[in-house]
């Protein structure tokens, strides 16, 4: 009869790409693997901006997967654009696997890939990596089973080496992608045991800023804002932080500060809340408006405010 520890499972480690196009929720799926919000996550194109790696561990069975979120893929607009395609593609660099997240079909849709789905594809084709399919919001499909003929359509278009249909905002299938990606990766951990990511808090700040911001602005406004910290001190137990949203226009200034400042305190007070119940103390925020004419058609702008956000 086999001892106990001959019949455990061997510890596995390693880097999961969560790719596809915007607004598919990537991000949302990231948050709900790791139980807790760690990427801001909104409607609007171009939230993510940078690669963030949040990591997953269990004990049972032991493991640890670092997944990496990417900014949405799709042929790039402007040089913003740009950027976050490059981003993209390096986030699946040094990767074990991938998951493609896509979107179950409406019911009117023909069983077909989508062809912003079908760009996202041809990434993962040069990446040569083992890809699973997750196929997200499938808790809004009421006819289940329109998705034999869009699995076939996909399986069609690339052989996936899994195919889960998940719901990330209600959790489900999150156990059975888990499963999918562990038998992926090598044997061994990597991290210890209460690593969670390689970002500063900083950059989570700025992050949470821009989410408020993008939240309460629409049209083209949100694509065009940026945010960058000027001040980050400790004093008498409180966090103050100050900071510069960053838009095109001066037009989009006057709509981020709204009427008698009401749209700027708006997104303060929650910003502020969100900070607080990320980094668990307290927080005085102040923010600023200022326009970098075009900065997101800008190459040497883009790119500069890109990092700057990513370094926080």
């Amino acid at each position: 009869m086999p001892k106990p520890e001959d019949t455990a499972e061997a510890p596995r480690a390693g880097r999961c790409a969560i790719v596809g196009r915007p607004n598919v929720g990537t991000s949302t799926l990231l948050n709900a693997l790791l139980g807790q919000k760690l990427v801001i996550a909104t409607p609007k194109p171009g939230t993510t901006r940078s690669c963030v790696l949040g990591v997953y561990a269990s004990s049972d069975p032991p493991t640890q997967v670092a997944f990496v979120d990417t900014p949405g893929l799709e042929r790039p607009k402007g040089a913003l654009g740009r950027v976050l395609i490059d981003s993209a593609r390096q986030g699946l660099v040094g990767c074990d696997v991938a998951v493609f997240v896509t979107e179950a079909p409406k019911a009117s849709a023909p069983p077909q890939v989508n062809e912003r789905d079908a760009t996202v594809l041809q990434t993962l084709d040069a990446a040569n990596m083992p890809v699973i399919l997750a196929i997200n919001k499938v808790d809004r499909l009421k006819e289940k089973g329109k998705l034999f003929g869009f699995i076939e359509a996909y399986q069609k278009r690339r052989a996936f080496d899994g195919v889960v249909p998940i719901s990330a905002t209600r959790g489900t299938n999150l156990d059975a992608l888990l499963g999918e990606i562990r038998r992926r990766l090598p044997e061994g951990l990597l991290y210890d045991a209460d690593f969670l990511t390689d970002r500063p808090e900083r950059f989570f700040v700025s992050e949470l800023i821009r989410e408020a911001a993008m939240l309460n602005t629409r049209q083209e406004v949100p694509y065009g804002i940026a945010c960058e910290l000027d001040s980050y001190r400790e004093e008498n137990d409180v966090l103050r932080i100050e900071g510069t949203l960053i838009v095109e226009k001066q037009s989009h200034k006057a709509i981020v500060i709204g009427t008698r400042g009401e749209t700027i305190k708006k997104l303060s007070t929650e910003a502020r809340m969100q900070i607080e119940a990320f980094l668990g103390r307290k927080v005085y925020l102040r923010l600023f408006v200022k326009v970098v004419p075009g900065w997101t058609r800008d190459p040497i702008k883009a790119r500069q405010l890109a990092i700057k956000e990513g370094q926080a």
